[in-house]
């Protein structure tokens, strides 16, 4: 697919849900390049998909609830034992109360701001604490956003204001860990069919607006996620690139007006 080396490079991938989560469309090329991968996932109903999908990989899959400390330590205490250190992380964990997907924003609750927060924003920098911890020769830390961190996307919610907290966080764990040689980065991925895009009120509607606004008159496919991931998280081509959200949506990120098809300006 790529013509990159990734051999010797090990990585940790975080929140493969399914065949079509995005965290999967990155480790795929990972895994073709030649990169030794670790997964981790959060409850045994997981499991079994996630064993499908990486049988052809010498992978190691790990359980771990990103909310609990404990859980945290034992999964590096694991990379680190196996593998001594690794490269690269990608971390592609959200999640908010559905709740707070079905009620105007102005409704949120203590606990499920909390919830919000902790699971989607504060467990990179939890991860990217121990991780550099396994990183002696520099690496690189990658996270998924979306657009809605920096604009209303309606019904995104909680979420969007999670998704703002990440990326501001993004910026702050890329200057303290500039030193160390190591990169974090967060890519924002235009609309794409998911499993968790379904908890989202009119996504279908979204989905086509976004496509037929954007520069490129069509929407993203998961595959370019995975590309762009490459890049970033492959020293030769993204070592000069840190505290960075880059964005793969076709160029919507930059449209302020929609102008019909045929439109000349």
């Amino acid at each position: 697919m790529y013509n990159i080396d990734l051999s010797g490079k090990t990585g940790l991938v975080m929140g493969v849900a399914n065949a079509r989560s995005l965290a999967w469309a990155i480790a795929q090329p990972l895994a073709l390049s030649g990169a030794r991968l670790a997964y981790s996932y959060q409850g045994e109903r997981i499991l079994p998909g996630l064993q499908e999908l990486t049988a052809g990989q010498d992978a190691t899959l790990i359980e771990c609830d990103v909310t609990k400390d404990d859980d945290l330590d034992a999964l590096f205490a694991t990379l680190a034992e196996d593998y001594g250190k690794i490269d690269f992380v990608v971390h592609a964990l959200a999640f908010a109360p559905r709740v707070t997907f079905e009620r105007p924003f102005i409704e949120v609750s203590r606990e499920d701001w909390r919830t919000a927060m902790d699971v989607s924003a504060y467990s990179l920098v939890a991860v990217s604490q121990r991780a550099a911890g396994i990183m002696p020769d520099g690496g690189s830390i990658l996270t998924l956003s979306y657009l809605a961190g920096e604009r209303v996307v309606p019904n995104y919610n909680m979420m969007g204001v999670a998704k703002a907290a990440l990326e501001a966080s993004v910026r702050y764990l890329a200057y303290n860990l500039g030193p160390s040689g190591i990169r974090v980065n967060a890519l924002s991925a235009g609309p794409v069919r998911t499993v968790a895009a379904r908890s989202i009120s009119g996504f279908g509607d979204m989905f086509t607006e976004a496509g037929r606004s954007s520069m490129m008159k069509r929407n993203i496919e998961a595959s370019e996620v995975g590309g762009m991931a490459l890049a970033l998280l492959c020293e030769q081509l993204g070592s000069g690139v840190t505290g960075a959200t880059l964005y793969v949506d076709a160029g919507f990120h930059s449209i302020g007006m929609f102008v019909p098809d045929g439109y000349e300006l």
